[in-house]
């Protein structure tokens, strides 16, 4: 009898939160973005929940108007790094962008953290939307949105290949005999490509779980093709079930054109619940984060997906700017998909920054209704889990308190951890050392 499928979990830790005045929701800790104590409880609560991961995310560059969260917050492998020690099953997953680091420097980063927490880490690749990131790294221009894509390919190839240096029975370490490592069983990259030239080897081996689970987030054509090749699990964003389905559909569908097996490719799509025991109390929570939001504030928010440009300029309550290709070298799936909201609905500029700014998600309700959208979500194919980025300080804690125990006891969500890797529990499959790689 085959196993029934199991629901995926993950918990984003955004300490102040994505909200662009949530820090000052009253229950709210103002400096959680940089509070090792907050991101430590929030980790042990979802691996309390039996989650699957954790998942820290990261931008390169900040103006004044940058929501508080992004103006001071942890760097990810260093936090990571730290709750590897305070945890034991859940899954570590951190922001690093392609576009502005080394292959080599970051697969040993990724490779200790596997190390450290012994077989939990996972990397979210992706290739720096901000075109003022360049700035800061010393660099003459942000790489267009088709070149970022081809840079991310190489970098991956280059970083799995470091990650397999090292045979899995390469270190002896025979005290008598004095073999530490059999040299046979290690191995030199010598990578030359476009755009990177690395001699390898890697100077740390592989961990129980091989290597780094692969998490992408990219939506559009570039980043679904990226994804459907390389990622383990895909971390996405969707307004409605249709539109999640359609998705969850592409991304199988290209999985499998790539040979890959589409159960092996996890989807799981961001999602912010608002609970209460009531109906009326949710939606009481919903708008006492919202109402922590001005206009101004909102187009500022708005801004950050169009290069941070400035809205503030245009009328209100007229119809959203007509804006041209801007922002699609940026968070080109983001920006194409708010602009073509606001044309199919004529919604005006003041309607388009408060609903980017503060968007009402249908999983706002009481705990069953909630547990009942996730359900539905999951098994009508529109996702395998979701990430859970909280909407109020205590959310996480509300999901799980209240939604979990609902969906263990309708048998689509784990009791107990199945393994003490991230790809175990996952359910994605160890890769193979290219060395020791026997072909069919």
């Amino acid at each position: 009898m085959a196993k029934q499928k199991q629901l995926k979990l993950g918990a984003i830790i955004h300490g102040v939160g994505g909200n662009v005045s949530g820090w000052r929701h009253p229950e709210a800790i103002t400096d959680a973005s940089v509070n090792f104590g907050f991101y430590k409880q929030q980790a042990q609560k979802a691996e309390s929940g039996k989650f699957d991961l954790v998942f820290i995310a990261d931008g390169l560059y900040i103006t004044e108007k940058s929501i508080p969260h992004f103006l001071n917050r942890f760097e990810p492998i260093t936090i990571l790094s730290a709750l590897a020690s305070v945890t034991t099953h859940i899954g570590l997953v951190g922001t690093l962008s392609t576009s502005y680091s080394e292959p080599f420097t970051v697969a040993r980063q990724f490779a200790s953290i596997d190390m450290i927490s012994d077989g939990r880490s996972g990397w979210n690749i992706v290739t720096s939307p901000l075109e003022g990131s360049a700035k800061n790294y010393s660099k003459e221009q942000h790489p267009s949105h088709p070149e970022r894509y081809r840079i991310a390919n190489e970098y991956l190839e280059v970083t799995r290949g470091l990650w397999d240096s090292w045979e899995d029975d390469a270190f002896v370490r025979d005290k008598e005999s004095g073999v530490f490592f059999d040299p046979s069983k290690l191995h030199t990259l010598n990578h030359k490509g476009e755009f990177f030239s690395v001699q390898g080897p890697l100077n740390i081996a592989r961990s129980r779980q091989g290597q780094p689970v692969i998490f992408q987030a990219g939506a559009s054509e570039d980043g679904r093709a990226f994804a459907a090749k390389v990622a383990d699990a895909i971390f996405a964003g969707h307004e409605s079930i249709e539109e999640a389905k359609a998705y969850y559909a592409d991304i199988k569908k290209r999985a499998a054109a790539e040979g890959r097996n589409p159960d092996e490719v996890v989807i799981l799509p961001g999602i912010s619940p608002i609970i209460g025991r009531t109906e009326e109390e949710a939606e009481r929570k919903y708008q006492e984060v919202a109402n922590l939001v001005t206009i101004d504030k909102a187009l500022d928010f708005l801004g950050r997906f169009f290069e941070h440009h400035d809205f503030s300029q245009y009328p209100l309550d007229e119809p959203f700017p007509e804006l041209g290709d801007f922002g699609s070298n940026s968070f080109r799936s983001g920006t194409d998909k708010i602009k073509q909201n606001a044309k199919e609905k004529n919604l005006t500029l003041r309607q388009v920054a408060l609903n980017v700014a503060t968007p009402r998600t249908e999983f706002t309700g009481t705990a069953e209704q909630v547990a009942d959208r996730v359900q539905a979500w999951f098994e009508e194919n529109a996702a395998d889990g979701f990430i859970i980025a909280a909407a109020l300080p205590k959310g996480l804690d509300d999901f799980v308190d209240l939604v979990v125990p609902i969906l263990q006891e309708r048998g689509i969500y784990r009791t107990d951890y199945e393994s003490d890797t991230l790809r175990g529990n996952l359910g994605v499959p160890i890769p193979a050392n290219r060395y020791t790689k026997v072909n069919v």
